[in-house]
């Protein structure tokens, strides 16, 4: 899903020092969200993280991502809001007792199109960068550890989860479970859902012990054996995409004063 450390990148996104990357995906999020409309975080996804991913050679892993995890998502929020937005007049039909109404269906498109350029942003992070590389990056800034392996952890959890969930069907097809088809794919749901919590637990116990014998938390600064390479350019860059987050914060703060 991402590039292996050691490996040569495959694209100059890919070499893009983690840091960079990292505000990257944070400056789009916030600037996303600064403006309650639906046209601007659109805009955003549209102009700058397809672009980039296509840059990066990742647009149909990151396509596949998106639709999988956001389109659930936006079908909740789309359900919550249309049917029960509080304080909304304008019924768009009637189900029964249930009524969509006009506002919530609108704050339901623009809560989901915020969060498609916030997973998008994050999502790019996930393909184009090694969590390891980014663990190191942050150690030499003198971050915290726990801020650290807490960023680390979030990017690592999607890949982590769906190679155990993989793993898990496969090992029930060995034993003769039927999973083809739509009714096939929702049996399989209720055991494989034991294991693989059971298994996330299994493994955050592991990870705390290994962490703790290789000094975890240590006030020791730690050295990195890979030097993630740097560069004035971005240094500069995220400094300008800080810039940006700032300013469309305070529009929104301006803009809700006013």
């Amino acid at each position: 899903m991402h590039e292996t450390m050691g490996t040569v990148p495959s694209s100059r996104i890919h070499r893009l020092n983690p840091l960079t990357k990292l505000t990257f995906a944070v400056t789009t999020t916030i600037c996303a969200f600064a403006v309650v409309d639906y046209w601007w975080p659109l805009l955003i996804f549209c102009v700058v993280l397809v672009p980039v991913s296509i840059a990066a050679g990742v647009l149909r892993r990151f396509s596949l991502m998106l639709m999988a995890l956001w389109i659930p998502v936006a079908v909740a929020v789309f359900l919550i809001q249309g049917f029960f937005f509080p304080e909304a007049h304008h019924v768009i039909a009637d189900f029964g007792p249930l009524q969509l109404k006009a506002e919530g269906v609108e704050f339901a498109v623009q809560t989901a199109l915020h969060i498609a350029v916030m997973m998008g942003g994050f999502f790019l992070l996930l393909l184009t960068t090694h969590p390891g590389s980014l663990m190191s990056t942050m150690s030499e800034r003198g971050i915290s550890p726990s801020i650290v392996y807490i960023v680390a952890a979030a990017l690592q959890i999607v890949p982590t989860l769906n190679r155990r969930a993989t793993s898990i069907l496969h090992a029930q097809q060995a034993r003769g479970q039927r999973i083809k088809g739509l009714y096939g794919r929702v049996r399989a749901l209720v055991p494989l859902i034991g294991p693989l919590v059971l298994g996330a637990f299994t493994d955050v116990s592991e990870r705390a012990a290994a962490m703790e014998t290789r000094g975890f938390g240590a006030t020791g600064r730690p050295t990195s054996l890979v030097a993630m390479a740097d560069s004035t350019a971005q240094r500069l860059s995220r400094a300008v995409m800080m810039l940006c987050a700032a300013g469309a914060v305070t529009v929104n703060v301006w803009g809700v004063v006013r």
